[in-house]
């Protein structure tokens, strides 16, 4: 069960919410969403225009969802946030011919993946093309759905069908949570939680900064830097820096949630993905992982960038 959290003057309050498990966690002159419509070169997260997921895609991403009962939406949009920037990118492959790999299509389809997954949705291109947005997005939807996107316990597996890497699933499933709380999370944020989820499984390093392992405030200011964001090296200059998300807000994605004995006395540092879940590199002996954000001794939270 996710939980979305809320600041209290002293305290995250816990609120059941969002339902979603981490598995560790025609033509285009009718097309609102195609190639014409997007601009802009998403590079990394950190260089895409407002929201990381464009307006127009939310309802697409959320209608062919519907197709595979149990898939989240919000699984299908990371995917295509990893693969394209959402159609933002105008990488070779993206709107034409494909990339080095042979994948075509904003959502980076083989063209024999397409062909046995080719799915024409509603306004879509006929026949299929993995460059109309429309039926790439829903073809996306049907090979996760064949290799069991529909279930929770087999979530995990069916995004690696996708791109056998886990990197590649623990970055979907970590934007995924940050995109389900969040629709407008920004390209920086996605840019911060993308080098966090590549960090996953990485040794805690008492003063490590990386790579070969973090303690909790060199995890979270590596990941900043690599959004373009410099952040003080340990957790109390962290808080001190902020800016401070006020009491009675509710925490964001991409916010850095601290704990400790108070305002003088924080000691450990998370990186918030959303649904209550944070990043963290939590103690010696332990790995980077996700963990749940209500632990006690919460001290506050602050919103970089």
């Amino acid at each position: 069960m996710g939980k979305m959290l809320t600041l209290t003057a002293s305290a995250l309050a816990v609120v059941v919410g969002l339902v979603l498990v981490v598995a560790v966690a025609a033509g285009t002159g009718s097309n609102p969403i195609a190639s014409g419509a997007a601009t802009g070169d998403p590079g990394s997260g950190g260089d895409l225009p407002g929201a990381a997921v464009p307006p127009a895609w939310l309802p697409l991403y959320q209608q062919a969802a519907t197709t595979c009962p149990g898939l989240p939406w919000s699984v299908l949009a990371a995917v295509g946030t990893v693969e394209s920037g959402s159609g933002r990118s105008t990488a070779p492959g993206v709107w034409s011919g494909s990339n080095a790999a042979g994948a075509e299509g904003p959502m980076q389809f083989e063209p024999a993946t397409f062909t046995a997954f080719a799915t024409v949705g509603p306004g879509g291109a006929r026949p299929p093309s993995p460059y109309d947005p429309i039926d790439a997005v829903y073809s996306a939807a049907a090979l996760l759905c064949a290799g069991g996107g529909g279930s929770a316990a087999t979530l995990r597996a069916a995004i690696d069908g996708y791109d056998h890497s886990d990197t590649y699933v623990d970055t979907v499933l970590t934007l995924s949570l940050a995109i389900a709380d969040e629709p407008a999370v920004s390209g920086t944020v996605v840019d911060a939680l993308t080098f966090a989820a590549g960090q996953l499984g990485t040794p805690y390093l008492w003063g490590g900064s990386g790579p070969g392992g973090f303690d909790c405030s060199g995890l979270t200011q590596a990941a900043y830097r690599h959004a373009g964001i410099t952040l003080p090296r340990v957790a109390q200059s962290q808080f001190d820096a902020g800016p401070g998300v006020p009491g009675d807000s509710t925490v964001q994605p991409g916010d850095l949630v601290f704990f400790g004995a108070g305002a003088s006395g924080v000691d450990h540092v998370g990186l918030y993905v959303g649904a209550g879940e944070m990043i963290d590199a939590p103690h010696t002996g332990a790995l980077v992982r996700f963990d749940d954000a209500d632990w006690p001794g919460l001290v506050g939270a602050t919103r970089p960038g």
